[in-house]
C-alpha cells in the first residue's frame, strides 16, 4: 500500500484541503498519516477522522521584528528533528503539505529523507511559510491562476481549490431544523473563520434587529465569542465553530458574509451561494485576502466591503444590495465552470 503523509495547519483553512482529499485518497490505496502541532486545530479535526497523526514543536514564521522570533527558531528546529525521526519511522512514498508554519518542519524533514514533497498555494501570493518550502518542492499546485507566475514554471500547476464531498450533501431542512429556522425568511450566515472576526460579530450584532426584519441569521461567531444575551433570539442562531452539519448549513443559506480565506470563498464558489467578501486589512495581515476578494469580485463572483469601510451602516446597506442582485452573482458563478480542485490535485498526487 502506498503511503502518504499530509500536514499543514494553524487554522482550520491549513486543514480543510486535506480533509478533502481523505476519502479519494483511501479510495484511491494510499495509507494516510498526518503530521501537525502539538496543540493546533488540525490535531482535532484529523484525530476526528480516525487518521493517525504525530505531533511536533512548532514556532510561528514573522515577518515582522519580535523577541518571539528568536525563541521561535529554536521551537522550528525542534519541529525539523522530530519530523525527520517521524518521517524516517513511518517511510512515507509522498509528502503532501497545505502549508502553515508546522508544515515547514515537515518538509524540510522530507527533504533530508529523500521523500517527494507536493505543496498546495491557496492564496494568490505565497505565504511566507510556503516561501520557505518552496525550494524543496517537486510540484505547487495553486487555487488561482495569477498565482503561477509567483513559481518557477515547471513547478507550477493550476488544480483549483479541494473542496469536501460532503459540502455538496446537505440538507436544507436539517439546517433550518438546526437553527429553530422555519423558512419562511431567506437565510444569511456570518462567518468569520474558525478563530472568528471580532469587527464583523460587533458590526452584524449591532445591526441585528434591522438585519432580522428580512432574514434568518446563522452566525458562525468564532471560539469564546458567542453572545449570551442573544442565546435565545428569535431567529439568530450562533455556533463557535462548526464541523459536523455544516454542509447543512451551507444548504439553507441564501447568501454569506465572510472573510475571504481562500478555502472558504473556493467552498461558496462551488456551491454557488453569493457572497459578501471583507477581507483582512493589511494593518492585520499581508494583504492575501484583499487580492482573493478582488479576483472573485472581478469575475463577479462576490461584492467585496472593504473593512477600512466597515461600518454597522455599511455592511446592512451592502448585504441589501447583494440580496437584491443574488442571481446575477449566481450566474457569473454558474457560468465560470469552476467549482472542485480535488481532481486536479489527485492527478498530481497519483503521479508519484
Amino acid at each position: 500500500m502506498k503511503k502518504i503523509v499530509l500536514t499543514g495547519g494553524g487554522t482550520a483553512g491549513h486543514v480543510t484541503p486535506n480533509l478533502a482529499l481523505l476519502p479519494f485518497l483511501k479510495e484511491d490505496g494510499w495509507e494516510v498519516v498526518y503530521i501537525g502541532s502539538e496543540k493546533g486545530i488540525e490535531r482535532s479535526l484529523i484525530e476526528g477522522e480516525g487518521i493517525p497523526y504525530y505531533s511536533i514543536p512548532t514556532g510561528k514564521l514573522r515577518r515582522y521584528l519580535s523577541k518571539k522570533n528568536f525563541s521561535d527558531m529554536f521551537r522550528v528546529v525542534q519541529g525539523v528533528v522530530e519530523a525527520k525521526k517521524q518521517i524516517k519511522e513511518i517511510k512515507p512514498d509522498l509528502v503532501f503539505s497545505k502549508g502553515g508554519f508546522v508544515a515547514v518542519p515537515v518538509v524540510l524533514a522530507a527533504k533530508a529523507n529523500g521523500v517527494p514533497v507536493i505543496i498546495h498555494e491557496s492564496d494568490i501570493t505565497p505565504g511566507l511559510a510556503n516561501k520557505i518550502a518552496m525550494p524543496w518542492a517537486k510540484v505547487i499546485c495553486t487555487t488561482f491562476p495569477e498565482t503561477l507566475k509567483h513559481i518557477t514554471k515547471k513547478k507550477g500547476v493550476h488544480t483549483g481549490s479541494p473542496i469536501r464531498r460532503e459540502l455538496f450533501e446537505g440538507k436544507k431542512e436539517k439546517g433550518l431544523a438546526a437553527c429553530d429556522f422555519d423558512g419562511t425568511k431567506p437565510v444569511l450566515l456570518m462567518m468569520g473563520g474558525s478563530l472568528g472576526a471580532a469587527k464583523l460579530n460587533q458590526c452584524l450584532r449591532a445591526e441585528l434587529s434591522t438585519l432580522l426584519e428580512k432574514f434568518d441569521i446563522i452566525h458562525l461567531c468564532g471560539k469564546g465569542n458567542l453572545s449570551k444575551d442573544l442565546l435565545h433570539q428569535k431567529g439568530y442562531k450562533q455556533f463557535e465553530y462548526v464541523s459536523t452539519g455544516l454542509a447543512d448549513l451551507f444548504a439553507a443559506t441564501d447568501l454569506i458574509v465572510s472573510r475571504a480565506g481562500s478555502n472558504s470563498i473556493c467552498e461558496f464558489l462551488a456551491l454557488k451561494i453569493p457572497h459578501l467578501l471583507i477581507p483582512l486589512s493589511k494593518n492585520a495581515s499581508r494583504g492575501d485576502q484583499i487580492l482573493n476578494a478582488a479576483s472573485f469580485a472581478k469575475q463577479g463572483f462576490a461584492r467585496v466591503l472593504p473593512e477600512e469601510e466597515m461600518t454597522p451602516r455599511a455592511l446592512v446597506e451592502n448585504i441589501h444590495t447583494l440580496y437584491k442582485n443574488r442571481e446575477k452573482y449566481i450566474e457569473k458563478m454558474e457560468k465560470s465552470g469552476l467549482s472542485n480542485g480535488t481532481k486536479g490535485v489527485l492527478e498530481q498526487i497519483q503521479k508519484f
